[in-house]
């Protein structure tokens, strides 16, 4: 059963929110709605059934104990758009 709900969000937002529901051919609601749902959604990680190739590659590498993962991607997401 779907109900109405009103909010209160900056105009500006709610501007950028509807092209952007516009452009994804989609409507502002439902893209609401499934952000809610995903945000509310009851997850257990540890329940995530993981794909045959994923299964196979886990455990296939591992880093250097001084490895900095942020960093690293940083450095590599610079490189790649300055």
């Amino acid at each position: 059963m779907n109900t109405k709900l009103t909010l209160t969000i900056e105009q500006s937002v709610i501007e950028k929110a509807k092209r952007y529901a516009k452009d994804k051919e989609r409507s502002l609601s439902s893209l609401i709605e499934n952000y809610l749902k995903a945000l509310t959604k009851e997850n257990n990680p540890s329940e995530i059934e993981l794909t045959p190739i994923v299964k196979s590659l886990k455990g296939s590498f591992t880093a250097p104990k001084d490895f900095d993962y942020k960093k690293e991607l940083s450095n590599r997401l610079s490189e790649k758009y300055l």
